[in-house]
């Protein structure tokens, strides 16, 4: 029944994204090239919506939605990925994503989703925080053709074996679901991408898979919160990191766009659009499995949490080596632009 929930996700999020595809050509939602943004041609939006239905439709058939937790999480989803949607269409102020965000997480964590690191009230704003931030991180990730497709498969696919093994099946299917509808897609989104997901599917995968992540470390100590929850959102993090050191190191504006990022720095070491997605995707999966060894003993929590911190932090330094801005030109005041993919 998994399986087939999951396939029933793919073939959903393949087809229903065509019909789509149209319709955002026909209503000109559409990404341009120009600027910082590196495809060659107009690109329909909307690909997000085609994975929010495909997750939302089967997950509800496959599940019932008796699980509470589950389906609060769905709903504080689809209503991060309606803010995305507003986004893509029309340009939100950054100020206005993060205000909403926050407010549908706290929503999320008083449901009962949310990180037990001190055991008190201090735990709430630990986990909207998180949770807020990680969303963002997944959503910056969405800079490539593939990219995210490729590392939220195999992070969701990695999720849902811990979910089932923790005895959390509605989750486990929950992520299955989100594995295969995130692979459907990525049939129209793989370099060269004839369609991109656009800010309504990377907020909707970033906070699903946050929220997934949180549910797995709950109740585990501070070291294996601390890895878990870093394992699991490993690439998105460093994505992130090296975005972050990058433009303060060089004098730019942290939400200023840019082809700065680490699929970016692999393009510039000479790996093609297809090879980047691919290592990133690997990338994930070597982190993700750590993180399962670690859930069941075979991994001490502390040695894990060290390594994955070391790692991102080896990760974050060494990509700053690779030069990706332009040379002998002025950063005082660099052009102030949208955060998009590409």
């Amino acid at each position: 029944m998994t399986l087939a929930a999951g396939a029933a996700a793919c073939l959903l999020s393949a087809s229903v994204a065509i019909p789509l595809k149209r319709l955002a050509l026909r209503w000109g939602l559409t990404d341009r090239p120009g600027g910082h943004k590196s495809h060659a041609r107009p690109t329909p939006y909307l690909g997000g919506i085609a994975i929010l239905l495909a997750t939302v439709l089967t997950t509800a058939a496959a599940t019932g939605l008796a699980d509470w937790r589950l389906t609060a999480m769905l709903l504080a989803g689809s209503a991060v990925a309606m803010l995305g949607l507003i986004d893509d269409v029309g340009s939100l102020p950054a100020v206005t994503r993060l205000v909403v965000e926050t407010v549908v997480t706290a929503a999320v964590v008083l449901a009962g989703i949310r990180l037990t690191v001190t055991g008190g009230w201090p735990d709430i704003p630990i986990t909207v925080i998180w949770i807020v931030l990680v969303t963002n991180s997944f959503n910056l990730l969405d800079n490539m053709d593939g990219s995210l497709g490729a590392v939220s498969t195999v992070t969701a696919a990695f999720l849902s074996a811990m979910a089932f093994l923790q005895a959390r099946p509605a989750l486990g299917i929950f992520l299955v679901v989100l594995a295969g509808a995130a692979l459907g897609f990525l049939v129209h989104n793989w370099p060269p991408a004839r369609m991109f997901m656009g800010d309504s599917g990377s907020l909707f995968i970033g906070f699903t898979l946050t929220c997934s992540a949180v549910v797995l470390v709950t109740g585990q100590g501070p070291d294996a919160v601390a890895g878990g929850l870093l394992l699991s959102t490993f690439v998105a993090t460093v994505d992130t990191g090296v975005v972050v050191l990058a433009r303060m190191r060089a004098g730019r504006s942290p939400l200023a766009g840019g082809t700065d990022h680490v699929s970016h720095r692999l393009r510039k070491l000479g790996l093609d659009a297809r090879l980047a997605a691919v290592v990133m995707g690997l990338v994930a999966a070597l982190a993700c499995a750590l993180c399962m060894a670690m859930m069941f003993g075979r991994v001490p929590p502390l040695t894990a949490a060290l390594v994955a911190g070391a790692t991102a932090i080896a990760c974050v330094c060494l990509l700053q080596g690779v030069n990706v801005y332009p040379p002998h030109r002025s950063l005082e005041n660099p052009p102030r632009v949208r955060e998009r993919r590409r």
